[in-house]
């Protein structure tokens, strides 16, 4: 197995090269690329000193042992970059990743490996595009793919990450750990490994529940922005700016929970298979498989291509949630606005979890939606009076201004994401429903992702593609 080289490329064009390992030893500088480096060293104590802080490090290969990147260095990504079993990835607050679209790089946590990395709202982890100012686009890079060993329902219990890489998620184990992503961004990846088949901003296939994700941002990705495949992970503070396919897609048996998730759509870019805010399946086939698509989401905002402002947007956006293919998704305290359809419920599976109430849709908004309920063609499932039974306590808008969102909220570059003082979004949330009798869940007034503590103030981007990296 090859083991992860860095390569560090100075002003004067000299490359150096060297592996890192760690044990409980001596302490000092331990990068031999490091002008103070220690050959004695057996633990770095972080006090390495560079000829220069704008050198980049190439990344490729497998990582086989514990690795750091500094919050002070840039790095590459070339290729399939591999945390492997037993290692741990650790990338301090302040990092900056990039990833080579050439060699397609990409990060691929393996079962058994684990990323920690743990940002901070003043110094975000940034992975992004390779390219200049003014010339980023979808599909720059790869994307984030962490698999894990939580449960899945794909035949023998995992799968194999699709387009090319080494690398299977799925296994027994609810509660595996692959580590913490937190204040993190990850910028213009989605690119394909396959005809077809782009990545996901991040991927999420068979993650188990003591992983921690929090406070992500996904931007201009040539796919969809989030994927679960499988697994129990559980998220917050989720946001989907701009990009390409779905906001948030779950199938194969994710059965987490999620909360505080923001979406904001560009009007003029969608995927031809058809963008949709949620999608889920249970699996592909609609199958029986278990463990079933059960996982729970509260205090969701799709903001889709239709605004107070703007009526005209890509044909090929389609439905703020498509629920099909025998999903036991449940939505609570969410805010869906201006797509062309609202709530698709598709397929008999779908419609049957519905009426038995596995399939859940409450105390949700559906706003602006020029057909705000629909079913499958020639189905007789009456979606109306479903949605509107007595406890359900869902509402249809016709006009979005009656939210009294920002008026500046769907600014492509500047986003004004807290409601208005008045907004009767503001209150109407509700915690008493089983499902979300949960301590992940915090217990708060508002519908949506956003009430009166704007909590993507810091860290978040929405001008990526001017900002100097």
């Amino acid at each position: 197995m090859k083991k992860l080289t860095f390569i560090l490329v100075l002003s004067s064009m000299v490359v150096l090269t060297g592996v890192f390992s760690s044990c409980n030893k001596k302490s000092g500088c331990t990068d031999q690329n490091a002008l103070n480096y220690d050959p004695d060293a057996k633990k770095d104590d972080g006090s390495c000193q560079y000829a220069q802080d704008t050198a980049t490090i190439i990344l490729q290969g497998s990582i086989t042992s514990n690795t750091t990147l500094k919050g002070t260095r840039k790095y590459l990504l070339k290729g399939f970059v591999y945390v492997e079993s037993g290692a741990t990835l650790t990338i301090e607050p302040g990092c900056i990743i990039k990833g080579d679209k050439d060699t397609k790089g990409s990060l691929i946590i393996k079962r058994g490996g684990k990323i920690m990395a743990v940002g901070t709202a003043q110094k975000p982890i940034v992975f992004t595009s390779n390219k200049p100012i003014g010339q980023r686009d979808y599909g720059d890079w790869g994307g984030i793919i962490i698999c894990g060993k939580a449960p899945v329902n794909l035949p023998g219990g995992e799968g194999l990450i699709e387009g090319g890489p080494d690398a299977y998620y799925g296994g027994n184990d609810p509660n595996d750990n692959s580590g913490k992503l937190k204040y993190v961004r990850i910028e213009f990846a989605g690119i394909a490994f396959q005809p077809n088949q782009e990545i996901n901003g991040l991927t999420l296939a068979g993650v188990g529940n003591a992983t921690e994700i929090d406070f992500v941002q996904v931007s201009y990705n040539g796919d969809d922005a989030f994927e679960f495949f499988g697994g129990t992970v559980n998220v917050k503070h989720l946001i989907s700016f701009r990009n390409w396919d779905d906001d948030f897609d779950t199938d194969n048996g994710w059965s987490g929970k999620a909360q505080f998730c923001f979406a904001l759509r560009d009007p003029n870019i969608a995927d031809q298979s058809g963008s949709n805010g949620f999608e889920s399946d249970n699996d592909a086939q609609g199958t029986q498989a278990q463990p079933y698509t059960s996982g729970i989401f509260s205090n969701v905002t799709i903001l889709g291509p239709i605004s107070p402002s703007n009526t005209n947007f890509n044909s090929q956006f389609k439905r703020s949630a498509h629920l099909r293919r025998n999903t036991k998704l449940k939505v609570y305290n969410s805010v869906l606005v201006g797509y062309p359809v609202g709530l698709l419920i598709d397929g008999s599976a779908a419609e049957t979890n519905a009426q038995n109430g596995e399939l859940v849709f409450k105390n949700n908004i559906i706003a602006g939606c020029t057909t705000p309920l629909a079913v499958a063609s020639n189905s007789t499932f009456d979606i109306q009076t479903w949605f509107n039974a007595q406890g359900q306590n869902n509402q249809i808008v016709t006009n979005i201004s009656d939210l009294q969102l920002n008026t500046n909220a769907w600014n492509l570059t500047n986003p004004s994401l807290l409601p208005q003082t008045n907004s009767p979004l503001l209150n109407g949330a509700s915690f008493t429903y089983q499902d979300l009798q949960n301590s992940f869940f915090d217990v708060v007034n508002f519908k949506g992702a956003f009430g009166t503590t704007n909590w993507a103030s810091g860290w978040a981007n929405f001008d990526p593609q001017n900002t100097q990296y």
